[in-house]
């Protein structure tokens, strides 16, 4: 079955760096686009970004541009969301979620924590 898997979060002091990842199963990752999003308390869950299928391009929400990168290994089936210069509101659960064929999955998200 559809599977995708966070890893990568933790704490760490505003300016800091972090990478997630996003393994997946249980279908032909490399002809899916793969979004990250993000819900911070008390707030409802935001998109972050979205890379294509091939990787060949992303989008980004004007509160990371510039800050945050998604990318892709379609031999590793991964996606990856490395974030820098992290600020206090990027706190949040981080999710990466796949739409296929109309239904969408998501992970169970990995906690970012932005404070010193």
């Amino acid at each position: 079955q559809v599977q995708v898997v966070e890893s990568g979060g933790g704490q760490v002091q505003p300016g800091g760096s972090l990478r997630l990842s996003c393994a997946a199963s249980g279908f032909t990752f490399s002809s899916y686009a793969m979004n990250w999003y993000r819900q911070a308390p008390g707030k409802e869950r935001e998109l972050v970004g979205t890379i294509t299928s091939a990787g060949s391009d992303t989008r980004y929400a004007d509160s990371v541009k510039g800050r945050f990168t998604i990318s892709r290994d379609n031999a590793k089936n991964t996606v990856y969301l490395q974030m820098n210069s992290l600020k206090p509101e990027d706190t949040a659960v981080y999710y990466c979620k796949v739409v296929i064929l109309l239904r969408q999955y998501w992970g169970q998200g990995t906690q970012v924590t932005v404070s010193s």
